[in-house]
This record gives structure tokens, C-alpha cells and sequence, in this order.
């Protein structure tokens, strides 16, 4: 159990080194994937019967869908927030680009899976947000701009943001209550790692 908190203190202090020595420091970046990103990026779409500004302003809300256990600021232009699930998953991300009510991105910065033989996986990759009406509701269209089939991570991957953002996100923008991982204990995290034989 020591170990094992160890290692998180270790790669969280990684993660929330400066962002230039992050990239300078791991000349795996240099060699992000390319893909033709419009057809192979993950994607997810809600349709809320909720405003645009109570969807918007729920997918700020990090710690209310995605995980409890988020430390840094998810809803500030610049605002840079690391995620992270024991020593499996950990990632540093930045908000990097904000319109009021319609779209949210926010890019990986650094990233660390304890599955995955290549580290480079995530990292330069986008979360992007885009919110617009669509048959008298508002639709959520969640786009992870570099998460394609050729990752080793794509399958958990696509499963996680399946359940995070169908329905934890969607449930958090309709009754105000998401599903996130919780805080010192299992949830739908632990559920995915036994799935996939991931420690």
C-alpha cells in the first residue's frame, strides 16, 4: 500500500511540473500519432432537455461527472486540472479554449496509462466540448481529437468515456446529480479495470 501511494505521489508531482518542461522533458510528444482525425476520433452525443448554459456549465463540472478525486481548476480559460485513478491513470490537462454556452476545449498536456507500452498515448490529444440545439433540445457532441482505434487504450478508453459522458454527464445536466468515480472507494473505475484486467 506504501508503494503504491508512493508511486501516485511521484507521477501526480510529474504531472503538475510546468507544462513547457513537460514537453521539453518527454520527447515522446514529438511523436503524437497522425491520423486523419475527422473520421477516427472518438466521439459521444447527448440530447438534454436542458438550456445550453445548464449543459455548459455542467461539463465545467469535472469533479460532478468525470471523477471526485480532480485537483486544479476545470472551468477557467488557462485553468489547468489533473485527473487521476490510483497508478493506472493519471493526466494533466489544460482549458484552452472557451465560447459561453456553445464549446469547451481542453488539451492534454501529459499523460501516464500503467497498460500501455506506448507513453505517448493521450498526450497533445483534445477534449472538445461542442454544444448546440437540435430538435427543440440541446445537443452535447464530446469529441476526444486524437483518441483513435490504433491506441492500445482505445477499447478502455471507449468503454470509460461511453459511461462518463452518456451517462454520468448526461445525467448531471438533467437531474443535477452525475455518476462520477468516487472519492476513496470503487466505482465505475474499478468496474473497468476488472473488465479489462488492468492494476
Amino acid at each position: 500500500m506504501k508503494k503504491m501511494k508512493s508511486t501516485t505521489i511521484v507521477l501526480a508531482a510529474m504531472l503538475f511540473a510546468d507544462a513547457a518542461n513537460c514537453q521539453t522533458a518527454n520527447p515522446q510528444t514529438k511523436n503524437l500519432k497522425q491520423h486523419p482525425m475527422e473520421k477516427q476520433n472518438y466521439t459521444a452525443t447527448i440530447l438534454v432537455d436542458q438550456d445550453s448554459k445548464t449543459a455548459f456549465d455542467a461539463i465545467k463540472n469535472f469533479r460532478g461527472w468525470w471523477s471526485e478525486e480532480i485537483e486544479g481548476k476545470t472551468d477557467q480559460l488557462g485553468g489547468v486540472f489533473v485527473y487521476h485513478y490510483k497508478d493506472i491513470h493519471l493526466c494533466k490537462l489544460k482549458l484552452i479554449e472557451i465560447i459561453p454556452d456553445k464549446k469547451l476545449v481542453y488539451k492534454v498536456l501529459d499523460n501516464h496509462f500503467s497498460f500501455t507500452k506506448d507513453k505517448s498515448e493521450w498526450i497533445g490529444t483534445k477534449l472538445i466540448f461542442d454544444i448546440s440545439s437540435e430538435g427543440g433540445k440541446t445537443k452535447v457532441k464530446f469529441t476526444h481529437e486524437g483518441l483513435v482505434p490504433e491506441y492500445e487504450c482505445y477499447k478502455v478508453c471507449y468503454d470509460a468515456w461511453g459511461n462518463y459522458i452518456k451517462h454520468s454527464l448526461y445525467s448531471l445536466i438533467i437531474t443535477g446529480k452525475g455518476q462520477p468515480n468516487p472519492k476513496d472507494k470503487d466505482g465505475f473505475n474499478a468496474e473497468l479495470a476488472a473488465k479489462w484486467k488492468i492494476n
